[in-house]
């Protein structure tokens, strides 16, 4: 079994003899030497798995390992180091790596490993499809995916409503709500079925190569175009292009998608003459555009174009009669996965989910469920170790002036602490617009810190940039 494989790795000999190993064995092997590099390689080029090493200078594995299993769950990733140490091997697990290996690598054992993670994938993959073909409505599946709430059952009346039409639609919703299932859902439920569903995070790829990203290139065009290459446009002629967080798209491209959308030609940077298209698109975002556009960082006509059809997506704390359906739909999936015995939570442990206020909506739930699964030895999770996951624990459950809140003091200390710092970055990256470096600076500590903590406690800067 051969696919084509990513290797980030700052180690160039390490990478020269994995490139070795695995062309040998019918790999496309691509490599990239730090981690903004291999995120980019991972989004444009959709290797079937990744090799990433865990200490690189600036952005580190773990940090590269959050965002692709984030943005892309089914790609395994095996981590690689010179180090030993368990903590890192638990870490990485907890993020969602496939396996661990430590420097000097084995080649008979990466091969195996490699293979293994290939199959795992294509299984995945053959279930996913087989769910798509054996009996089940596509509305059931969605609700399925996403809950039993109203709210949901309205989402998919909503989606079943537009699929039919080739209107353009906007989802609208927070981070972690599930737009990228409700735009593969519209596509599903479209003629376009058949045709390719290509998804885009606008805000993943560096200003200077998205024109070229998602509109192509000829050779030559600029330096380093050596070949042709195609756009995300032209990879999704016939069917549905996703473009997901809209509003991290830069005015000046903006401008150019508006021409494609109302034209329905695409000219690849370089090219004398555009090509025309036929493609369905779907954008997602979790800014308010309007007052974007009011402001003047969001085209109004480009917004207006987008928004022939808008479906909204609640948070998770506007539908919390979904939280305890996720949850053992999550834990049934980590279960089998993690190869835990976990099998049930007790009801305070679900109660203290309820009670949660979830900043980062399903996505969050899903990582918690899966880190109390693979740090539960018993067959039940407890509220005790359940509580030990959540990270905010600000939004649990207020204190209480006068009554005992039943914490002990050192909660109680933090319980305040997380309000206080909470309160502090909030203001600081309001006055600095979002800026997180100036934040850093006015509150005295450095840039990493600031984001860790920003992390931590569910603030997104870009909620208070202009």
């Amino acid at each position: 079994m051969s696919g084509k494989l990513l290797v980030i790795d700052d180690d160039e000999i390490n990478c020269r003899l994995v490139r070795a190993t695995f062309e040998a064995e019918g790999f496309q092997v691509l490599m990239a030497h730090d981690g903004p590099a291999g995120l980019l390689q991972a989004s444009t080029e959709r290797p079937d798995v990744v090799l990433l090493d865990v200490r690189m200078p600036g952005v580190d594995g773990l940090q590269v390992l959050e965002r692709l299993t984030a943005t892309t769950p089914s790609l395994p990733i095996v981590m690689l180091t010179a180090s030993r140490e368990v903590k890192t091997a638990v870490r990485a697990m907890q993020l969602g790596a496939y396996d661990y290996l430590t420097k000097p690598i084995d080649h008979d054992e990466i091969l195996v490993v490699v293979r293994r993670a290939l199959e795992m994938r294509a299984l995945r993959l053959e279930v996913e499809d087989l769910r798509t073909r054996v009996g089940k409505d596509e509305a059931d599946s969605l609700k399925s995916q996403m809950g039993p709430s109203a709210q949901i059952r309205e989402v998919v009346n909503q989606v079943g409503i537009v699929a039919a039409s080739n209107f353009t639609v906007l989802i609208l919703g927070e981070t972690g709500t599930g737009k990228e299932l409700v735009a593969q859902a519209i596509h599903r439920q479209s003629e376009r079925r058949r045709k390719p569903f290509i998804a885009l995070d606008c805000g993943a790829i560096p200003e200077t190569l998205l024109e070229s990203e998602l509109f192509g290139h000829e050779k030559g065009s600029f330096t380093g175009a050596d070949r042709r290459k195609p756009g995300q446009f032209q990879l999704a002629d016939g069917g549905t292009c996703f473009l997901d967080e809209i509003g991290n798209l830069p005015l000046n491209l903006q401008a150019k998608l508006l021409r494609v959308l109302e034209a329905k030609q695409v000219q690849a940077v370089g090219a004398e003459r555009a090509s025309p298209m036929d493609i369905r698109f779907v954008a997602a975002t979790n800014h308010d555009l309007q007052v974007r556009a009011a402001e003047g960082s969001f085209r109004p006509d480009l917004y207006f174009r987008l928004a022939q059809y808008t479906i909204p997506l609640p948070p998770l704390r506007e539908r919390r009669e979904d939280i305890e359906y996720l949850t053992r739909r999550f834990l049934e999936e980590a279960s089998v996965e993690l190869r835990r015995p976990v099998q049930e939570l007790v009801p305070a442990a679900l109660d203290l989910l309820r009670q949660y206020d979830w900043p980062g909506n399903v996505r969050e739930l899903r990582n918690v469920v899966r880190q109390a699964v693979l740090q539960t030895t018993g067959l039940v999770i407890g509220a005790v170790q359940l509580r030990t996951v959540l990270k905010d624990t600000s939004t649990i459950a207020p204190i209480q002036h006068g009554k005992p809140t039943g914490k002990t003091l050192k909660e109680i200390a933090e319980h305040a602490a997380h309000i206080a710092e909470r309160q502090a970055i909030c203001d600081t990256l309001r006055a600095t617009k979002g800026n997180k470096s100036q934040a850093a600076r006015a509150l005295h500590t450095d840039y990493k810190t600031l984001h860790l903590k920003a992390r931590y406690l569910g603030i997104r800067a870009q909620d208070f940039a202009p």
